[in-house]
């Protein structure tokens, strides 16, 4: 979770819901629909009362079938509102940081950041940013509106400032070498204006570097991911959609690959003088998308129903179910499901999300060690690639409970 530039959108002309916002092309398949959840998934609630009284909107799903694009056409960026009261970090994981280095390491050696600058839009906290400026050796600037520089994780930062701020057109004038902007597109509606508006900055900077990361939607089809959707992402990319938004909007893409468990799109891209040919293998996914998204809706809901009848049978038996992940997914995954009492609690390690509670449902956010006083039967991991690491957690704490993972 990052920014969506609300600044920009007012300045912006918005497409009708019916056609893309990549392609402009008329859309007709609906592929999903979920009414009322929480507009916003990491905001940080101090109350059950509270998280029940969340803003809910409708989610639906419209699949472009001439670039596979998949948008929410009931999103309504008005009642959208990203502020400081913001949790997104996922840098307490271990796991998490050691792809987050790996990653720096790659867009310092690719880009060749050292002793140049980097722009990150949406940058969240800054973790990242700092990351890739202090191993590469580059200074930084970073824009968000969620950025808190008081949680104690913004030491030594050296050459990098923050704009606490949307990025928009106010700030097309700013310069860089590496325009960066990881998990912040899918937050985005008017996705082609704001692509066209970072190609406008770039402009005759041919040698400038235009580097993305982006949830793949793909994978959401392939797995009937449900729990990967949600309001905040309005804009979800398979490798080729995204890659043929960037081609048309001015950009030569370099490198696509898919990283961290295949769950995420990287996206190298440079400026071009018009629209360029694709020639990567990730990019040639159109028909592919087109079967995923016409069996989608029958194989999600399947995928619900057997999650709703897992956790309510563990119910109904006595076992305590826990959550591991306050965040995101663990929200979609409440809400969509209606879960209430069938799920004791959702466990996280990053200490500015415990005692708080999840949005919509109310469910306390915990530390690890709070299970020791109340230990689950059954363990729900929001996502795979944290199985070992959660499991360890578990050990350490001398705790025995069945772990699934979502």
């Amino acid at each position: 979770m990052n920014s969506f530039d609300l600044h920009m959108a007012s300045n912006i002309k918005t497409l009708r819901p019916a056609a893309c916002p990549c392609c402009s092309a008329p859309v007709s398949r609906s592929i999903y629909r979920v009414e009322a959840i929480p507009v916003h998934s990491c905001v940080l609630l101090n109350s059950a009362r509270e998280a029940h009284a969340f803003p809910r909107r409708d989610l639906d799903l419209a699949f472009c079938e001439a670039c596979g694009f998949i948008f929410n056409r009931a999103f309504d960026e008005t009642i959208m509102g990203y502020s400081t009261n913001f949790e997104e970090s996922q840098h307490f994981s271990s796991t998490f940081n050691n792809f987050a280095k790996g990653l720096a390491r790659e867009i310092a050696q690719k880009c060749a950041i050292a002793g140049k600058h980097v722009l990150e839009i949406g940058c969240g906290k800054g973790e990242f940013l700092r990351e890739l400026c202090i191993s590469g050796g580059a200074t930084g600037l970073g824009i968000d509106p969620a950025y808190r520089a008081d949680k104690g994780r913004n030491d030594e930062y050296g050459d990098v400032k923050i704009i606490v701020d949307f990025f928009g057109p106010d700030y097309q004038h700013l310069q860089a070498d590496t325009v960066l902007c990881r998990h912040t597109l899918e937050h985005v509606s008017s996705v082609s204006s704001f692509v066209r508006l970072i190609r406008k900055m770039i402009g005759k900077r041919t040698q400038d570097w235009a580097v993305f990361e982006t949830p793949d939607a793909k994978r959401v089809l392939v797995e009937s991911a449900f729990w990967d959707i949600y309001y905040e992402h309005c804009s979800y990319f398979s490798p080729g959609a995204h890659a043929r938004l960037f081609r048309r909007e001015g950009f030569d893409v370099t490198d696509l690959e898919l990283v961290y468990d295949n769950q995420y799109i990287v996206q190298y891209a440079r400026p071009s003088a018009g629209r360029t040919t694709p020639r990567l293998p990730l990019e040639h996914d159109l028909e592919v998308m087109h079967r995923l998204a016409e069996t989608f809706p029958a194989r999600v809901r399947a995928a619900q129903n057997s999650w709703q009848e897992r956790i309510r049978a563990a119910h109904a038996a006595g076992r305590r179910v826990v959550l591991w992940g306050g965040g995101s997914k663990a929200v979609s995954f409440l809400t969509t499901l209606q879960l209430g009492d069938e799920v004791w609690a959702a466990v996280d390690i990053n200490p500015y999300k415990q005692g708080k509670f999840t949005p919509g449902t109310g469910h306390p956010v915990i530390a690890p060690s709070d299970l020791l006083d109340t230990p689950p039967d059954l363990v729900i991991v929001m996502n795979p690639i944290y199985l070992n690491e959660v499991a360890q957690s578990l050990k350490a704490l001398d705790l025995r409970p069945e772990i699934v993972a979502v």
